[in-house]
């Protein structure tokens, strides 16, 4: 495999990431549904009219949950206010439910003031919330036990804080009193303790549950290979991620009232929504049996997740309490790792999006996470982690050089043996064979490096396009988000003229090339300029044209990413031309970048 046909691979397979690549940044749009239907109860087949279930002796398995008729039931209910050193919003007497939170270190522009909004009661644009209570069983009815309409008071507490919880209370008039106490840590995790006493003469039989309600498909939702918005949960060892139109397509159970996909959960796990930073989540207590429940309800167009707990059987006099945890917050690899190993969140940090290529990406992110810690910046972080890559695949790309140095040597001799097979192609292989065998060369030696940069690619993409830490990260100058495009335009004169950049999505944001894309070009030409243009005019073409095909496909990629891209070929660069150098070959840049000019003004 000559020089020539390597670098035709390589172009062939970078278009390829490319390509995908472009698939990712400008999917089809998600349609969108009315995000403001609403339904008298989750659990219903029509509504209005609620399916009532009596759960089998040992697990709940019924629906358990109910969304309010009306916006009003939820705008106009009693509030008790949130408020942490992260988190502020209020929950609604009503359901007792969790249904108003913002998220105080995240704004939704990174000029603006404006923070990041992840729950909104029913009423709202976007209603999204959870929702706690217990299913009937035996001899109760749905009356008998709270739901999410169920008018709570409050028994202590004013406003729910780290050091402030909040305890409500419920009396169904028939011998049954329910508590339940929520409180809240300093970061983004609620702990709901739920208890029954049994005042009455007769047994009851009654399991709780947990549910996040989500009501219709997010905006943001994109169609994506590399970014994962929807369903995301563990039961015991088994992680489970669905996308929205997945979940729709799930089998419809008319005892559940919805389309829906029900797992057993023996000891560990949870379940939640997660979106591209952001994740509310249900969790059990770790070594808690429960079942895992995921549902679409076609008739109010509502996503929700459910965890409903053993049934139990309360004797009169006697009571019981379970505990379990919502997160809601963002999702920080510090914070949730802290709930997994503090508070015994099984493979919690599973509920990142990590991708196919995990085994790179994790290892990838916390080297990238330390270089932050130490450094405090994520540019910086970004050129250090390009180098120690670099570092850890120096010796296959030494390897892949020096062969790419030694077939060049050989090039001679292949001509002589082209010469004199002619048209047996067979005599020619044979030939070739025999000359790497005498000269003891590997020709597919020097795809190896390329494809082992494929997943990490990959895996550096995903670090950048997925994970919080990156988010409104800045590095120097002009570039204050590396999740974001270079906002930079050469049609403007990268603000030299009076006027703004294209906006995103615009027909001229596809030229609209900021600095770094047109950096990124650069070092792909130069880094062609090592060796000569190929002779095959084929090639020659292909070859000129893919640094500048690169620099517009790229043009809208995260910032982080086009950074690390020109590092990595400004370290190729500077290593292909001192391993060429020190195996006699000093390359001709400079010759070749104008034997390529002279060949364009032949061609013109």
């Amino acid at each position: 495999m000559d020089d020539q046909n390597k670098n035709l691979i390589l172009a062939v397979v970078l278009s390829g990431i490319v390509l995908l690549g472009w698939t990712i940044l400008f999917p089809a749009p998600e349609t969108v549904t009315d995000p403001n239907a609403t339904v008298t109860e989750v659990a219903s087949t029509d509504a209005g009219q609620t399916t009532a279930i009596a759960p089998p002796a040992t697990t709940g398995t019924a629906g358990t949950t109910s969304v309010p008729a009306t916006a009003s039931t939820s705008a106009e209910a009693p509030r008790i206010s949130i408020e942490t050193p992260r988190v502020i919003g209020s929950l609604s007497l009503v359901g007792g439910r969790i249904d108003d939170l913002s998220l105080k270190d995240y704004k939704t522009e990174i000029d603006g003031e404006e923070i990041v909004t992840l729950l909104e009661p029913v009423g709202a644009a976007t209603p999204y919330y959870a929702t706690y209570g217990w299913a009937p069983g035996g001899a109760l009815t749905v009356d008998d036990v709270p739901g999410a309409n169920t008018l709570w008071s409050v028994e202590s507490g004013s406003e729910l804080t780290p050091d402030t919880p909040v305890s409500l209370i419920w009396d169904n008039g028939k011998g049954l009193v329910f508590h339940r106490e929520i409180s809240i840590d300093d970061n983004y995790l609620f702990t709901i303790t739920q208890s029954v006493e049994n005042a009455g003469d007769a047994a009851a039989r009654l399991f709780a549950y947990g549910v996040v309600a989500r009501h219709g498909t997010p905006e943001r939702t994109v169609r994506s290979p590399v970014l994962h918005e929807g369903l995301v949960r563990l039961s015991d060892k088994e992680l489970d991620e669905e996308k929205y139109k997945d979940i729709v397509d799930f089998d419809y159970d008319p005892r559940e009232g919805g389309r829906v996909s029900v797992v057993p959960v023996e000891a560990n796990g949870w379940t939640g929504f997660t979106d591209k930073y952001w994740m509310t989540s249900l969790v059990p207590q770790p070594g808690q049996s429960f079942t895992s429940v995921v549902k679409y309800v076609e008739n109010g167009n509502i996503y929700q997740v459910e965890t409903r707990m053993p049934t139990v059987d309360v004797a009169p006099g006697d009571s019981v309490a379970t505990t379990s945890f919502l997160f809601a917050g963002a999702k920080e690899w510090e914070t949730i790792k802290h709930y997994q190993d503090d508070n015994g969140f099984y493979r919690f940090v599973d509920s990142i999006d990590w991708g196919w290529f995990w085994y790179f990406t994790k290892p990838i992110f916390r080297i990238l996470h330390a270089l932050h810690g130490l450094i405090g910046n994520m540019g910086w972080s970004i050129l250090i982690l390009t180098l120690i890559i670099k570092g850890i695949m120096f010796p296959l790309a030494y390897k892949s050089y020096v062969s790419m140095a030694r077939m060049k040597e050989l090039q001679p001799e292949m001509e002589k043996l082209k010469e004199q097979a002619g048209e047996d192609k067979e005599k020619l292989q044979r030939g070739m064979m025999e000359l790497y065998k005498k000269n003891k060369v590997n020709p597919a030696s020097g795809c190896l490096p390329i494809l082992l940069q494929i997943p990490v690619f990959f895996s550096l993409y995903k670090v950048i396009f997925v994970t919080i830490e990156l988010y409104h990260a800045p590095w120097i100058g002009w570039i204050h988000d590396l999740s974001a495009p270079d906002p930079t335009s050469i049609l403007n004169l990268f603000g030299l003229l009076p006027f703004a950049a294209p906006e995103p999505g615009s027909a001229l944001a596809f030229l609209s090339l900021g600095v770094l894309p047109i950096l990124l070009g650069i070092s792909m030409w130069l880094q062609q300029k090592l060796n000569p243009a190929p002779t095959d005019a084929s090639q020659a073409m292909i070859m000129a044209w893919m640094p500048w095909v690169f620099m517009f496909m790229l043009g809208n990629f995260a910032s982080g990413l086009v950074l690390y891209w020109i590092c990595n070929n400004t370290i190729t660069f500077i290593q292909q031309y001192l391993i060429m150098w020190s195996h006699g070959h000093r390359p001709d840049v400079f010759g070749n970048v104008l034997r390529s000019l002279r060949l364009k003004k032949k061609g013109a």
